[in-house]
Protein backbone atom coordinates (compact mmCIF):
# COMPACT_ATOMS: atom_id res chain seq x y z
CA UNK A 1 0.00 0.00 0.00
CA UNK A 2 2.81 2.39 0.87
CA UNK A 3 4.49 1.47 -2.40
CA UNK A 4 1.33 2.32 -4.35
CA UNK A 5 1.11 5.69 -2.63
CA UNK A 6 4.74 6.36 -3.47
CA UNK A 7 4.16 5.49 -7.14
CA UNK A 8 1.07 7.67 -7.18
CA UNK A 9 3.05 10.60 -5.77
CA UNK A 10 5.72 10.10 -8.44
CA UNK A 11 3.07 10.01 -11.19
CA UNK A 12 1.42 13.13 -9.91
CA UNK A 13 4.81 14.78 -9.62
CA UNK A 14 5.61 13.96 -13.21
CA UNK A 15 2.18 15.16 -14.37
CA UNK A 16 2.59 18.38 -12.42
CA UNK A 17 6.07 18.90 -13.83
CA UNK A 18 4.83 18.30 -17.37
CA UNK A 19 1.93 20.66 -16.76
CA UNK A 20 4.31 23.34 -15.52
CA UNK A 21 6.59 22.81 -18.53
CA UNK A 22 3.63 23.06 -20.92
CA UNK A 23 2.34 26.13 -19.09
CA UNK A 24 5.74 27.82 -19.22
CA UNK A 25 6.12 26.95 -22.90
CA UNK A 26 2.63 28.28 -23.54
CA UNK A 27 3.48 31.55 -21.82
CA UNK A 28 6.71 31.83 -23.80
CA UNK A 29 4.94 31.07 -27.09
CA UNK A 30 2.20 33.54 -26.21
CA UNK A 31 4.81 36.21 -25.54
CA UNK A 32 6.58 35.48 -28.83
CA UNK A 33 3.35 35.83 -30.77
CA UNK A 34 1.26 38.41 -28.94
CA UNK A 35 3.44 40.74 -26.88
CA UNK A 36 4.61 44.02 -28.47
CA UNK A 37 7.81 43.54 -30.44
CA UNK A 38 7.93 46.58 -32.72
CA UNK A 39 9.50 49.90 -31.78
CA UNK A 40 7.19 52.64 -33.02
CA UNK A 41 7.54 56.29 -32.10
CA UNK A 42 4.59 57.96 -30.44
CA UNK A 43 5.27 61.34 -32.03
CA UNK A 44 4.73 60.37 -35.67
CA UNK A 45 3.37 57.64 -37.89
CA UNK A 46 5.97 55.13 -39.03
CA UNK A 47 6.01 53.22 -42.30
CA UNK A 48 7.84 50.12 -43.39
CA UNK A 49 9.00 50.11 -47.03
CA UNK A 50 9.69 46.69 -48.56
CA UNK A 51 11.25 46.93 -52.05
CA UNK A 52 10.14 44.59 -54.83
CA UNK A 53 12.13 41.34 -54.81
CA UNK A 54 12.96 41.46 -51.09
CA UNK A 55 13.22 38.02 -49.47
CA UNK A 56 12.74 37.24 -45.79
CA UNK A 57 16.39 37.81 -44.86
CA UNK A 58 16.24 41.14 -46.66
CA UNK A 59 13.12 42.06 -44.70
CA UNK A 60 14.76 41.21 -41.38
CA UNK A 61 17.72 43.38 -42.36
CA UNK A 62 15.39 46.29 -43.16
CA UNK A 63 13.70 45.89 -39.77
CA UNK A 64 17.07 45.71 -38.01
CA UNK A 65 18.58 48.62 -39.94
CA UNK A 66 15.61 50.76 -38.89
CA UNK A 67 15.77 49.53 -35.26
CA UNK A 68 12.18 48.32 -35.42
CA UNK A 69 12.53 44.89 -33.80
CA UNK A 70 12.86 44.42 -30.05
CA UNK A 71 13.50 40.69 -30.41
CA UNK A 72 14.58 39.38 -33.82
CA UNK A 73 14.52 35.71 -32.79
CA UNK A 74 10.85 35.79 -31.76
CA UNK A 75 9.94 37.54 -35.02
CA UNK A 76 11.75 34.89 -37.04
CA UNK A 77 10.06 32.08 -35.08
CA UNK A 78 6.57 33.58 -35.48
CA UNK A 79 7.13 34.25 -39.20
CA UNK A 80 8.10 30.61 -39.70
CA UNK A 81 5.06 29.35 -37.78
CA UNK A 82 2.79 31.61 -39.85
CA UNK A 83 4.50 30.48 -43.09
CA UNK A 84 5.42 34.07 -43.94
CA UNK A 85 9.16 33.58 -44.30
CA UNK A 86 8.68 32.39 -47.90
CA UNK A 87 5.95 34.85 -48.92
CA UNK A 88 7.31 38.38 -48.48
CA UNK A 89 5.24 41.01 -50.31
CA UNK A 90 6.66 44.38 -51.30
CA UNK A 91 5.01 47.70 -50.51
CA UNK A 92 4.52 50.49 -48.00
CA UNK A 93 2.99 49.41 -44.67
CA UNK A 94 1.79 51.55 -41.79
CA UNK A 95 3.09 50.39 -38.42
CA UNK A 96 0.78 50.58 -35.43
CA UNK A 97 1.72 51.34 -31.85
CA UNK A 98 2.81 48.33 -29.77
CA UNK A 99 2.48 45.87 -32.64
CA UNK A 100 3.03 42.20 -31.84
CA UNK A 101 4.78 39.80 -34.16
CA UNK A 102 1.44 38.31 -35.12
CA UNK A 103 -0.08 41.71 -35.92
CA UNK A 104 2.87 42.78 -38.05
CA UNK A 105 3.15 39.48 -39.92
CA UNK A 106 -0.61 39.36 -40.51
CA UNK A 107 -0.40 42.85 -42.04
CA UNK A 108 2.64 42.05 -44.18
CA UNK A 109 1.28 38.70 -45.31
CA UNK A 110 -2.02 40.31 -46.38
CA UNK A 111 -0.21 42.77 -48.63
CA UNK A 112 -2.56 45.49 -47.38
CA UNK A 113 -0.49 48.55 -48.21
CA UNK A 114 -0.99 52.18 -47.31
CA UNK A 115 -1.57 54.08 -50.59
CA UNK A 116 0.68 56.96 -51.62
CA UNK A 117 -0.65 60.30 -52.86
CA UNK A 118 1.43 60.96 -55.97
CA UNK A 119 1.53 64.65 -56.87
CA UNK A 120 3.24 66.31 -59.82
CA UNK A 121 2.93 69.86 -61.12
CA UNK A 122 5.18 72.64 -62.42
CA UNK A 123 6.90 70.08 -64.64
CA UNK A 124 8.69 71.19 -67.82
CA UNK A 125 10.61 68.14 -69.04
CA UNK A 126 10.46 64.36 -69.07
CA UNK A 127 13.53 64.31 -66.84
CA UNK A 128 11.76 66.45 -64.23
CA UNK A 129 8.68 64.24 -64.35
CA UNK A 130 10.69 61.02 -63.99
CA UNK A 131 12.58 62.46 -61.03
CA UNK A 132 9.42 63.70 -59.29
CA UNK A 133 7.71 60.32 -59.68
CA UNK A 134 10.72 58.33 -58.45
CA UNK A 135 10.72 60.43 -55.29
CA UNK A 136 7.20 59.25 -54.46
CA UNK A 137 6.98 55.62 -55.61
CA UNK A 138 9.44 52.76 -56.01
CA UNK A 139 9.81 53.11 -59.80
CA UNK A 140 13.39 54.29 -60.50
CA UNK A 141 13.85 57.62 -62.27
CA UNK A 142 15.74 56.04 -65.16
CA UNK A 143 13.06 53.37 -65.67
CA UNK A 144 10.36 56.02 -66.01
CA UNK A 145 12.54 58.12 -68.31
CA UNK A 146 13.47 55.14 -70.50
CA UNK A 147 9.80 54.41 -71.17
CA UNK A 148 9.01 58.05 -71.90
CA UNK A 149 11.83 58.08 -74.46
CA UNK A 150 10.92 54.71 -75.98
CA UNK A 151 9.34 55.37 -79.39
CA UNK A 152 7.64 51.96 -79.64
CA UNK A 153 6.28 52.16 -76.10
CA UNK A 154 4.88 55.69 -76.46
CA UNK A 155 3.41 54.80 -79.84
CA UNK A 156 1.37 52.02 -78.23
CA UNK A 157 -0.10 54.71 -75.98
CA UNK A 158 -1.05 56.80 -79.01
CA UNK A 159 1.75 59.35 -78.61
CA UNK A 160 5.32 60.00 -79.71
CA UNK A 161 8.33 60.33 -77.44
CA UNK A 162 8.17 64.08 -78.21
CA UNK A 163 4.55 64.65 -77.19
CA UNK A 164 4.11 61.96 -74.50
CA UNK A 165 3.98 64.65 -71.80
CA UNK A 166 0.55 65.61 -73.16
CA UNK A 167 -0.74 62.43 -71.50
CA UNK A 168 0.11 63.53 -67.95
CA UNK A 169 -2.44 65.70 -66.18
CA UNK A 170 -1.11 67.45 -63.04
CA UNK A 171 -3.20 66.26 -60.12
CA UNK A 172 -3.08 64.07 -57.00
CA UNK A 173 -3.28 60.34 -57.67
CA UNK A 174 -3.56 57.49 -55.18
CA UNK A 175 -1.12 54.70 -56.01
CA UNK A 176 0.71 51.95 -54.22
CA UNK A 177 4.34 52.70 -53.40
CA UNK A 178 5.61 49.58 -55.23
CA UNK A 179 3.99 50.66 -58.53
CA UNK A 180 6.37 50.01 -61.44
CA UNK A 181 7.25 52.58 -64.11
CA UNK A 182 5.06 50.80 -66.65
CA UNK A 183 2.07 50.54 -64.32
CA UNK A 184 2.41 54.21 -63.38
CA UNK A 185 2.32 55.28 -67.04
CA UNK A 186 -0.56 52.90 -67.77
CA UNK A 187 -2.51 54.50 -64.92
CA UNK A 188 -1.83 57.97 -66.32
CA UNK A 189 -3.15 56.82 -69.71
CA UNK A 190 -6.42 55.78 -68.03
CA UNK A 191 -6.66 59.18 -66.33
CA UNK A 192 -5.99 60.90 -69.67
CA UNK A 193 -8.73 58.87 -71.39
CA UNK A 194 -11.15 59.73 -68.58
CA UNK A 195 -10.35 63.43 -68.92
CA UNK A 196 -11.01 63.51 -72.65
CA UNK A 197 -14.76 63.06 -72.45
CA UNK A 198 -17.03 63.19 -75.49
CA UNK A 199 -17.81 66.82 -74.65
CA UNK A 200 -14.14 67.86 -74.55
CA UNK A 201 -13.35 65.91 -77.72
CA UNK A 202 -16.21 67.69 -79.47
CA UNK A 203 -14.90 71.10 -78.36
CA UNK A 204 -11.44 70.22 -79.68
CA UNK A 205 -12.94 69.07 -82.97
CA UNK A 206 -14.89 72.32 -83.35
CA UNK A 207 -11.69 74.36 -83.15
CA UNK A 208 -9.95 71.83 -85.43
CA UNK A 209 -7.40 70.69 -82.88
CA UNK A 210 -6.46 67.24 -81.61
CA UNK A 211 -6.19 66.65 -77.85
CA UNK A 212 -2.38 66.71 -78.17
CA UNK A 213 -2.49 70.03 -80.05
CA UNK A 214 -4.75 71.42 -77.32
CA UNK A 215 -2.16 70.33 -74.77
CA UNK A 216 0.70 71.95 -76.70
CA UNK A 217 -1.09 75.31 -76.92
CA UNK A 218 -2.23 75.02 -73.30
CA UNK A 219 1.38 74.50 -72.19
CA UNK A 220 2.39 77.76 -73.90
CA UNK A 221 -0.59 79.62 -72.44
CA UNK A 222 0.26 78.34 -68.96
CA UNK A 223 3.79 79.70 -69.13
CA UNK A 224 2.58 83.02 -70.50
CA UNK A 225 0.28 83.80 -67.58
CA UNK A 226 -0.65 82.59 -64.12
CA UNK A 227 -3.82 84.67 -64.21
CA UNK A 228 -6.62 82.18 -64.69
CA UNK A 229 -9.11 84.79 -65.92
CA UNK A 230 -6.70 85.87 -68.67
CA UNK A 231 -5.71 82.45 -70.00
CA UNK A 232 -8.70 82.11 -72.41
CA UNK A 233 -7.79 85.49 -73.96
CA UNK A 234 -4.15 84.46 -74.48
CA UNK A 235 -5.32 81.12 -75.87
CA UNK A 236 -7.43 83.09 -78.35
CA UNK A 237 -4.34 84.97 -79.58
CA UNK A 238 -2.43 81.77 -80.30
CA UNK A 239 -5.41 80.11 -81.95
CA UNK A 240 -5.85 83.20 -84.15
CA UNK A 241 -2.19 83.01 -85.19
CA UNK A 242 -2.39 79.27 -85.78
CA UNK A 243 -5.52 79.56 -87.92
CA UNK A 244 -3.97 82.35 -89.99
CA UNK A 245 -0.83 80.23 -90.50
CA UNK A 246 1.34 82.76 -88.67
CA UNK A 247 4.38 81.83 -86.67
CA UNK A 248 3.30 81.55 -83.04
CA UNK A 249 6.33 83.58 -81.86
CA UNK A 250 5.88 82.40 -78.29
CA UNK A 251 8.66 83.42 -75.90
CA UNK A 252 8.21 80.37 -73.63
CA UNK A 253 9.08 78.07 -76.52
CA UNK A 254 12.43 79.84 -76.91
CA UNK A 255 13.16 79.41 -73.21
CA UNK A 256 12.31 75.71 -73.55
CA UNK A 257 14.57 75.38 -76.59
CA UNK A 258 17.42 77.03 -74.69
CA UNK A 259 16.82 74.86 -71.63
CA UNK A 260 17.52 77.78 -69.29
CA UNK A 261 14.38 78.28 -67.24
CA UNK A 262 15.88 81.18 -65.28
CA UNK A 263 15.59 83.54 -68.27
CA UNK A 264 13.35 86.52 -67.47
CA UNK A 265 13.89 88.59 -70.60
CA UNK A 266 13.86 87.02 -74.05
CA UNK A 267 16.47 88.70 -76.25
CA UNK A 268 16.47 88.89 -80.06
CA UNK A 269 19.60 86.75 -80.22
CA UNK A 270 17.62 83.86 -78.69
CA UNK A 271 15.32 83.89 -81.71
CA UNK A 272 18.09 82.46 -83.87
CA UNK A 273 18.46 79.21 -81.95
CA UNK A 274 18.07 76.13 -84.14
CA UNK A 275 15.30 74.06 -82.59
CA UNK A 276 11.90 72.71 -83.64
CA UNK A 277 10.65 74.49 -80.52
CA UNK A 278 11.71 77.88 -81.90
CA UNK A 279 8.31 79.27 -82.90
CA UNK A 280 9.97 82.49 -84.08
CA UNK A 281 11.72 80.47 -86.80
CA UNK A 282 9.18 77.78 -87.63
CA UNK A 283 5.44 77.89 -88.27
CA UNK A 284 2.99 75.56 -86.60
CA UNK A 285 3.06 73.99 -83.19
CA UNK A 286 6.20 72.68 -81.48
CA UNK A 287 6.63 68.87 -81.41
CA UNK A 288 5.19 68.55 -77.91
CA UNK A 289 4.13 70.42 -74.77
CA UNK A 290 6.75 72.66 -73.17
CA UNK A 291 5.36 71.89 -69.71
CA UNK A 292 2.56 69.86 -68.18
CA UNK A 293 -0.50 72.06 -68.66
CA UNK A 294 -3.03 72.08 -65.84
CA UNK A 295 -6.67 71.23 -66.38
CA UNK A 296 -7.50 74.94 -66.15
CA UNK A 297 -5.01 75.70 -68.95
CA UNK A 298 -6.48 72.95 -71.12
CA UNK A 299 -9.95 74.33 -70.44
CA UNK A 300 -8.74 77.81 -71.38
CA UNK A 301 -7.86 76.52 -74.85
CA UNK A 302 -11.04 74.49 -75.28
CA UNK A 303 -13.08 77.52 -74.16
CA UNK A 304 -10.86 80.25 -75.59
CA UNK A 305 -12.12 83.82 -75.94
CA UNK A 306 -13.07 84.62 -79.53
CA UNK A 307 -11.55 88.03 -80.40
CA UNK A 308 -9.43 89.83 -83.01
CA UNK A 309 -6.25 90.17 -80.95
CA UNK A 310 -3.05 88.98 -82.64
CA UNK A 311 -0.52 90.34 -80.13
CA UNK A 312 -0.05 90.68 -76.40
CA UNK A 313 2.65 91.96 -74.09
CA UNK A 314 3.10 91.93 -70.33
CA UNK A 315 1.77 95.05 -68.61
CA UNK A 316 4.37 97.47 -67.39
CA UNK A 317 2.95 97.36 -63.84
CA UNK A 318 4.22 93.74 -63.47
CA UNK A 319 0.78 92.69 -62.29
CA UNK A 320 0.99 89.49 -64.30
CA UNK A 321 -1.65 90.72 -66.70
CA UNK A 322 -1.13 91.62 -70.36
CA UNK A 323 -1.96 94.34 -72.87
CA UNK A 324 -3.59 93.00 -76.04
CA UNK A 325 -3.56 94.46 -79.55
CA UNK A 326 -5.04 93.74 -82.95
CA UNK A 327 -2.38 95.69 -84.89
CA UNK A 328 1.39 95.50 -84.83
CA UNK A 329 1.76 99.27 -84.32
CA UNK A 330 -0.38 99.15 -81.18
CA UNK A 331 1.57 96.12 -79.97
CA UNK A 332 4.84 98.02 -80.38
CA UNK A 333 3.51 100.80 -78.15
CA UNK A 334 2.61 98.26 -75.48
CA UNK A 335 5.98 96.51 -75.85
CA UNK A 336 7.97 99.74 -75.51
CA UNK A 337 6.24 100.58 -72.24
CA UNK A 338 7.06 97.15 -70.84
CA UNK A 339 10.68 97.23 -72.07
CA UNK A 340 11.22 100.60 -70.38
CA UNK A 341 9.79 99.16 -67.17
CA UNK A 342 12.22 96.22 -67.46
CA UNK A 343 15.11 98.63 -67.98
CA UNK A 344 14.12 100.62 -64.90
CA UNK A 345 14.21 97.44 -62.84
CA UNK A 346 17.57 96.45 -64.30
CA UNK A 347 16.23 93.22 -65.83
CA UNK A 348 18.62 92.47 -68.69
CA UNK A 349 18.24 88.75 -69.25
Amino acid sequence: MAKKKQILRIVWGVVLTLFLIVAIMGVLIYKKIYTPNIFATKSSTQYLFIPTGTDFEGLVKILDDNNLLMDEASFRWTAHQMKYDTKVKSGKYKLGQKMSNKELITLLRSGKQTPVNVIFNNIRTKEELAKRISEQIEAPQQSVLNLLNDHDYTQKMGFTSDNILAMFLPNTYELYWNTSADKFIQRMKKEYDKFWTADRLLKAKKIKLTPVQVSVIASIVQLESNREDEKPVIAGVYINRYKKDWKLEADPTLVYALGDFTIKRVLNVYKEIESPYNTYKYKGLPPGPICLPTISSLSAVLNYTDHNYMYFCAKEDFSGYHSFASTYSKHLENARRFQKAMDRRGIRS
